[in-house]
């Protein structure tokens, strides 16, 4: 019943707030100074400026911003600073005397014996003699007033911008950002005008879309960034200009290419097909705080259940899968939702019950504006996503399929689901590497395309069909040993079981399991893992003996890792998550997380080939004319009555 409590809060909020106790302002350092006269200057004490600029302690560079706090003397100072000039007024006559040196005429008349050379030119040449006819230069001094630039700046805040962006531009972190903006909220809104270091507009840095950023993280040095990102130290100060000369700086923010496939390494290297895609973690990426808009239609089919009888409410849920997979689904999300709330991330979420109906379905898009929406997961049904994808096409809002195989691919799809396609591929293409393999194929009678698939792909391979039964000339799912041992190779043999038959499963994998042996290895996968797998009369000790492999959509969460959302999961409600609980959970994170760290989830694209979380991982791809689909599939295999992900 947890679930269902859960289930009745479906409007969620979140929201976050910072304070600053301190006024603080900003000082931008020029050739010469020092941190005594910067404290000087600003009546404060040196270890306070340290404190909030600890790298200054190193070395204090020119152009270097430093945070400077407010003095608690409340002198108002003058902002302003003069500077004097001379101008030349007249000239007075004087007759050298005995004695008479140029440096007791500079005193005499109050100017520098420079000034006298340079009036009298013939003493650069000559000293200067008793009885010398000099000209002596009288200037009238000039005071100009010139106003002071300030340390900062008003700054206008844009459409879309939030506080890293601005704080990129600015050459500073966001913690600075937030120091001179004392009042500023989490969320900043666009017209707003904030603070921000006053520079000159040649060193004002723009946000480049095709490069993503990166914050630096409590002691991160350069090798740590080459594995992240592939960049070594060269590479990364050459695309930062400026970091040279100011090093590494806690929460600094760095331009680092989108594009995974980088020279040197990456972090989590994943071989996908032929490719070497880096995994992002969009978790440790700069998060956009102003507010995403999400929409989640589910089928849960409120309005069926009797909340009043807690019986009538088990039997219900048991019996419609729709609603069963719905609530699980949403279980997870609701953790996701959770835990990206802990993380700052704002977000407003709009949740639907579309009752699995088309008429709910049109009442919802008739009745709520979806125009200011970043994205729709769901709904669960094919039709019902094609109606709401087709409908929220021309406000060019996202759609996202929970669990689908095959949707209508418009423009604004993201079919999160690898197709059945993906997973054959993954699995053919990961026995296609093994050279030495004997190939082998068993089918039954309706899996005849997926034989002859096989057969194209891996050629020479032999192949074993189910018998018949004689009199009624039915497939008869069996074979007997012999059929098995005549294509059975001393070495390594690998055997596709295609088949939708729990029968023929336990047929076939009893057989293989007592043929395998040292000299002859026997391994058995298949492309289409379905539910006879899983049967009772299977047994898993053959399968683990066999290794049985297959791809999956999702790989299996090991109880021994001591998974953190499990444990969160199951303090909530009781209980291990189930495959549609995580997939919320999973979806949920992706989708919102590409938000919040790209300009939208289209653009997440390019921004982040590669994800993966508890159990599923997303690397969309975009059709020629279409949406984007993931065909990122996991290999999984039985090993030691576990099932375990095959690197």
């Amino acid at each position: 019943m947890k679930k269902i409590i859960y289930i009745l809060v479906l409007m969620l909020s979140f929201s976050c707030a910072s304070t600053q106790a301190q006024n603080y302002k900003t000082h931008k350092v020029k050739s010469g100074e020092t941190i005594e006269s910067i404290a000087k200057h600003y009546d404060v004490s040196v270890s306070t400026i340290y404190a909030l600029n600890p790298d200054a302690r190193k070395k204090l560079k020119p152009n270097a911003v430093l945070l400077i706090p407010e003095s608690k003397n409340t002198t108002q100072r003058d902002p302003s600073k003069s500077t004097t000039t001379k101008e030349l007024k007249e000239f007075l006559k004087h007759k050298v005397r005995r004695k008479e040196t140029l440096f007791s005429l500079s005193q005499k008349y109050n100017v520098t014996q420079e000034e006298i050379k340079k009036y009298n030119t013939f003493l650069y040449a000559n000293n200067l003699r008793k009885g010398d006819r000099l000209e002596i230069p009288v200037f009238r001094k000039i005071t100009k007033i010139e106003e002071v630039n300030d340390a900062t700046m008003p700054y206008t805040v844009k459409p879309k911008e939030g506080k890293w962006r601005i704080a990129y531009k600015y050459g500073i972190t966001v913690p600075e950002l937030e120091a001179l903006n004392p009042e500023m909220e989490a969320v900043i809104q666009p017209g707003q005008i904030i603070n921000v270091p006053n520079l000159e507009s040649k060193t004002i840095k723009e946000v480049d879309e095709a490069y993503s950023y990166y914050t630096v993280l409590p002691k991160e040095g350069f090798y740590r960034l080459r594995i992240k990102t592939g960049l070594d130290k060269e590479a990364l100060e050459k695309m930062n200009p400026g970091l040279a000369e100011s090093g590494l700086k806690e929460g600094m923010i760095l331009k680092v290419p989108y594009d995974a496939k980088l020279a040197g390494s990456t972090t989590a290297l994943e071989t996908v097909g032929d490719t070497l895609m880096g995994t992002v973690e969009l978790s440790t990426r700069i998060l956009d705080r102003e507010t995403k808009n999400i929409a989640i239609m589910l089928p849960f089919k409120l309005n069926k259940i009797n909340l009043d009888s807690v019986a009538d409410t088990k039997d219900f849920i048991k019996n419609d899968r729709a609603t069963a997979i719905s609530l699980d689904f949403y279980s997870g999300a609701l953790v996701a939702l959770d835990s990206l709330k802990k993380m700052g991330v704002n977000l407003k979420v709009n949740v639907y019950d579309t009752k699995n109906m088309q008429s709910e379905l049109n009442s919802i898009l008739k009745n709520n504006d979806f125009n200011d929406t970043d994205a729709v997961i769901g709904p669960l049904m094919a039709n019902n996503f094609n109606t709401v994808a087709s409908a929220l096409e021309r406000e060019n809002v996202s759609v996202v399929s929970p669990i689908i195989k095959s949707v209508k691919m418009g423009g604004n799809v993201f079919q999160s689901r690898p197709s059945d396609v993906a997973l054959t591929n993954k699995i053919i293409n990961h026995f296609k590497a093994d050279s030495t393999a004997n190939i082998i194929i068993v089918s039954d009678k309706k899996n005849k395309e997926t034989s002859a698939l096989l057969k194209r792909e891996f050629k020479g391979a032999a192949s074993v069909v189910s018998r018949t039964n004689k009199k009624t000339g039915e497939d008869a799912y069996y074979i007997f040993d012999q059929d098995l041992i005549k294509v059975l190779k001393p070495g390594n043999n690998i055997v596709f079981l295609e088949t939708q038959n729990d029968g023929f499963v336990s047929n076939v994998s009893s057989i293989l399991n007592s043929l395998n042996t040292e000299k002859t290895t026997v391994r058995l996968a298949t492309t289409n893992k379905n539910s006879a797998f899983d049967d009772e009369e299977v047994s898993n000790h053959h399968l683990s003996n066999l290794q049985f492999t297959y791809p999956s959509v999702s790989k299996i969460i090991d109880e021994d890792d001591n998974n953190g959302f499990v444990k969160k999961y199951n303090s909530i409600y009781g209980e291990t998550p189930n495959t549609y609980a995580v997939r919320g959970f999973d979806l949920t994170m992706d989708v919102v997380l590409r938000l919040v760290t790209s300009e939208n989830l289209p653009r997440s694209v390019n921004d982040a080939p590669l994800t993966s979380y508890v159990e599923n991982k997303f690397g969309y791809k975009k059709k020629t004319f279409g949406g984007h689909y993931n065909d990122m599939a996991y290999l999984v295999q039985y090993k030691d009555l576990k099932i375990i992900e095959v690197k």
